[in-house]
């Protein structure tokens, strides 16, 4: 025989029970819910990511086209300014050349035979940064490896551009390099007067 107290606590025992299987229920479904949310954080957040890269893309390529705008801008009177003064016969934008295992393109390449027997390189940029040096001097090196055609001759270069950072117009010429800015869609030399260019030989 039981006794009141016996059947509350067992009454007690199964309430607790269902109790503690309805928070587990709850629970589980929470942690389902949760487990969703997190699946649906991490598809946007890959779908973000997705987006960033794409526009990434897109400023680049909105970079290049400003740069061949740049170049093209400029490129009649430069034409005249290497035909003019440095006696160029032969003008060559954007000339591109893949030898050795690599590629290199040349904003604009001029050079003459003759008694004038040497070469231009001609580096073009929308916004000129220190970096822009190295590469241009880069290229002058190592043009007679990727042109070999063109080795006997000297090698001048130009470093030309809209806007240039502080200081890096006189590193340029330091380093025996032209300079050039593009203004009113024309290309003209800020080279001081006297300037006494490299020639690379």
């Amino acid at each position: 025989m039981t006794t009141d107290t016996e059947h509350t606590s067992w009454d007690d025992l199964r309430a607790m029970l269902r109790a503690l299987a309805q928070q587990s229920a709850e629970t589980d479904m929470r942690m389902r819910e949760t487990d969703a949310r997190m699946k649906d954080t991490d598809e946007r957040m890959k779908q973000t990511g997705r987006r960033l890269d794409q526009l990434g893309q897109q400023i680049a390529g909105l970079g290049d086209k400003f740069g061949y705008f740049t170049e093209g801008m400029a490129l009649p009177s430069m034409e005249r300014l290497l035909t003019e003064r440095f006696g160029m016969e032969n003008i060559s934008p954007r000339h591109r050349v893949r030898r050795l295992g690599r590629e290199q393109e040349y904003d604009v390449l001029a050079w003459a035979n003759g008694d004038v027997n040497s070469v231009v390189l001609v580096e073009v940029k929308s916004r000129v940064r220190p970096e822009a040096i190295e590469q241009l001097l880069e290229q002058i090196e190592t043009l007679p490896l990727l042109l070999p055609e063109l080795a006997g001759k000297a090698r001048l270069g130009i470093l030309a551009g809209v806007d240039w950072q502080p200081e890096v117009e006189q590193a340029a010429q330091a380093a025996g390099l032209y300079t050039a800015r593009i203004h009113d869609e024309m290309f003209e030399l800020t080279t001081p007067s006297g300037f006494a260019p490299r020639r690379w030989v």
